[in-house]
């Protein structure tokens, strides 16, 4: 006889009854042990006659898994987003997938130049005119000109959605694009065209983005023609960011927060700001950082995420903007593998990014970049032993031909960086040890073999607890990673465990769970559902 509390094998008709996760699924006990059903409460009831009912799961469809009202208003169908990965990592051909399966996802523009960033824009509005996707926009305190450029260009070409990634404080080119455009509906609500998603790692950061735009940057719009006195007034009626996405630990920029402790947090500050601020559109929250196995999509939902956002797995699929042979490493990365190192675009603020360490010597290398601009003025003044090392090993060149190709690049990028280096010799020294950390992303998209040491792969422990779930199954092989594949699988799966979940609630014990949320391809996904 059953009893609640005991075990209770995960056996194929109970496996396959979870996994039918639109439909309710009953415990019926019998003397032969325990019976399987779904169906509605009306079957249960005709075919139930004479047996003990032991417990039942709810239906719970992956649409409904975060908040309705965020699908709604970016126009899709289920609560997934595939970051931004900079240098075009997250590609047109990511974004294109995600945007055909109902998901959002966001181009990687940090990086790039500015034509290579409306090449993509041409591309997503010829290929998928109808679905939705966003931009990336990356805080760039040393280069506010790219930031007011790649606006330019959003407004231009009309791309209403963008992530703004790794901002420290709110800039004056992002509170125009948010407040481009913003008027009253002839029933007097405001409409801003424009749609901010934050991810932040910070309290303070979420702060800024949870209040409405400042007013001394709204002066400044209403000062330069670009909004008029009533647009301000308007504008600070609304957030700067409604979707806040909380970034724990995670590959690339990241302060390495713990989601457990950090969601919570900028969960009850968003909160205290909708209280305060009275927003006819409620702020939300979503988290990003470790979303790797359905375990953890399940985990999120749970703690109140709106919606998921993922990032270092998709890098690892077949359709981002990097190699086979960086797809190759990511798939043998462990929890372990992975590091910080200095940033290229923060480089002098002393900011890191977390990166693989495992197959690479990028880390230790730009590490010491770092100590040697920490420890001197100049390029002159590095001492000459020193200097040598790094032009034989680091950067393969005599630093005088690296400032030179650094000086072409910003002659045609931004040319006040160049009259800052003249001014500054120490500046000048960033500029020439950026070179490498901005080269090095580069070598490992295009897999140059004979810089395969200096590969700067952005990574998160996340990558080894996806390695880990998808061992033995048809995910385990790199070719057959595929985002929209990926995606399902983390929805379907966190669906099913979360099914799981509600009969522990109801006292049973399931003896084996880890096929529960195995790997499926997505035609197997859609049976289940249909």
């Amino acid at each position: 006889m059953f009893l609640p509390g005991e075990q209770v094998a995960a056996g194929p008709a109970l496996i396959a009854g979870l996994r039918r996760i639109n439909r309710p699924l009953y415990l019926l006990m019998q003397d032969s042990g325990i019976r399987v059903m779904t169906g509605t409460a009306g079957t249960l009831l005709e075919s139930a006659e004479g047996q003990v009912f032991n417990g039942m799961a709810l239906p719970c469809a992956p649409e409904k898994l975060g908040d309705a009202k965020f699908c709604r208003d970016h126009a899709i169908r289920y609560p997934y987003v595939g970051g931004s990965m900079a240098k075009g990592i997250s590609s047109v051909a990511m974004v294109e997938a995600l945007a055909q399966s109902g998901m959002l996802g966001f181009f990687g523009a940090a990086g790039l130049l500015v034509e290579e960033v409306e090449a993509a824009i041409d591309q997503l509005q010829s290929r998928v005119p109808e679905c939705s996707y966003g931009f990336n926009l990356i805080h760039s305190p040393n280069e506010p000109e790219l930031e007011n450029a790649l606006v330019d260009l959003y407004l231009r070409r009309g791309i209403t959605l963008v992530e703004a990634s790794a901002f420290l404080d709110l800039t004056p080119a992002l509170v125009r694009y948010r407040t481009h455009g913003i008027r009253r509906d002839g029933e007097g609500r405001i409409v801003t065209p424009n749609r901010v998603i934050a991810k932040v790692s910070r309290e303070e950061v979420a702060a800024k983005f949870f209040a409405p735009p400042p007013e001394r940057f709204l002066r400044e719009l209403v000062a330069s023609g670009q909004l008029n006195a009533d647009q301000a007034r308007w504008a600070g009626e609304i957030p700067m960011a409604q979707d806040v996405t909380v970034e724990s630990d995670s590959g690339g920029h990241t302060d390495n927060r713990p989601a457990l402790a950090l969601f919570p947090t900028i969960q009850a500050q968003k909160n205290a700001c909708q209280m305060q601020y009275n927003y006819v559109q409620p702020l939300r929250v979503g988290l990003g950082g470790g979303i790797a196995t359905p375990a953890s999509a399940a985990a999120a939902f749970t703690l109140g995420a709106a919606y998921l956002v993922t990032g270092t797995v998709n890098q690892a699929c077949v359709e981002s903007g990097t190699c086979d042979e960086v797809r190759q490493m990511l798939a043998e990365t462990r929890q372990a593998d992975v590091t910080m190192a200095p940033s290229g675009d923060m480089f002098e603020m002393g900011v890191n990014v977390q990166v693989i360490k495992r197959g690479t010597m990028f880390s230790m290398r730009a590490s010491k970049l770092y100590e040697l601009y920490r420890a001197h003025n100049s390029i002159e003044d590095l001492p000459l032993g020193e200097r040598q090392k790094l032009e034989k090993t680091i950067f393969r060149k005599d630093l005088n031909q690296v400032w030179e190709e650094t000086r072409r690049y910003f002659q045609q990028r931004d040319p006040r960086q160049l009259a800052k280096a003249e001014r500054d010799p120490k500046y000048k020294m960033a500029l020439v040890f950026r070179w490498y950390l901005g080269q090095s992303p580069v070598w490992a998209n295009r897999g140059e073999p004979d810089r395969r040491l200096d590969y700067q792969i952005w990574c998160g422990p996340a990558m080894g607890a996806f390695n880990e779930w998808v061992k033995g199954s048809f995910l385990e092989a790199p070719g057959q990673r595929r985002v929209a594949t990926v995606a399902w699988n983390l929805l379907f799966g966190a669906a099913v465990l979360m099914r799981a979940n509600q009969l522990k609630l109801q006292g049973v014990r399931l003896d084996d769970e880890a096929e529960l949320s195995a790997p499926l391809e997505i035609e197997q996904i859609k049976e289940f559902l249909s």
